[in-house]
């Protein structure tokens, strides 16, 4: 589990391609100070198991579920990434729940500097959008985020300079993919009003039957 503040930006060193797989190797600093193998990292939002330790880099194995998910699908050599260990029991929570399983991707389609902040505009499909509600929480390529305008295929976040500099945000551009993660919250909702719904349709008592013997 996860909270969506990153904790620094690391860069792919390597890659190794399977059929439809992919082994990475990543560069970083901060996190490198307590990781352990069969840790859990949030890189890019995508929770990755850590596999190998070796001086200043980290590796961990991509399965083909997650590549079909996730952007890029096709990681890069030298790319930057954002990295958050797994949240201890005792730290602060200081962004959201983020689980580092990514619901889909989206696009940024617009940038607009005001003042200090910079507000991107993300467009996705409908499967990411009905879980989108303004001042909600969302992650983007695992960075949580407040969610200020929503339209019926795109959203807006504005993001302060230090969250831009300190992350991958750093460096996007419009047309750039992004991952992302809807709050698990809303979808816990709807997969309970889900059960909720089959389990009335399945009763047999209604509210005639209620009334016949005198409920």
């Amino acid at each position: 589990m996860f909270t969506g503040i990153i904790e620094e930006t690391g860069s792919i060193r390597s890659i190794m391609r399977g059929k439809q797989s992919v082994t990475i190797t990543i560069l970083a600093d901060i996190i490198l100070e307590d990781l352990h193998l069969g840790d859990s990292v949030a890189v890019n939002g995508i929770c990755l198991t850590v596999t190998e330790i070796l001086g200043r880099t980290f590796t961990a194995y991509v399965m083909h579920e997650t590549l079909t998910r996730c952007e890029p699908s096709k990681p890069v050599i030298g790319r930057l990434v954002n990295l958050e260990r797994a949240m201890p029991a005792n730290g602060r929570f200081g962004g959201h729940i983020v689980s580092g399983h990514i619901d889909g991707t989206g696009q940024i389609v617009d940038m607009v500097k005001d003042e200090k902040a910079i507000w991107y505009t993300i467009k996705t499909g409908s499967k990411i959008m009905k879980y989108v509600v303004e001042k909600g929480s969302i992650a983007i390529d695992g960075i949580s985020l407040t969610i200020a305008k929503a339209n019926q295929d795109s959203f807006c976040v504005s993001v302060i300079p230090h969250t831009a500099k300190n992350t991958s945000l750093s460096y996007k551009m419009v047309g750039d993919m992004v991952n992302l993660e809807n709050d698990i919250l809303g979808k816990y909702i709807e997969q309970l009003l889900k059960n909720k719904s089959k389990q009335d349709t399945g009763s047999n008592i209604t509210k005639d039957f209620l009334n016949k013997f005198g409920y």
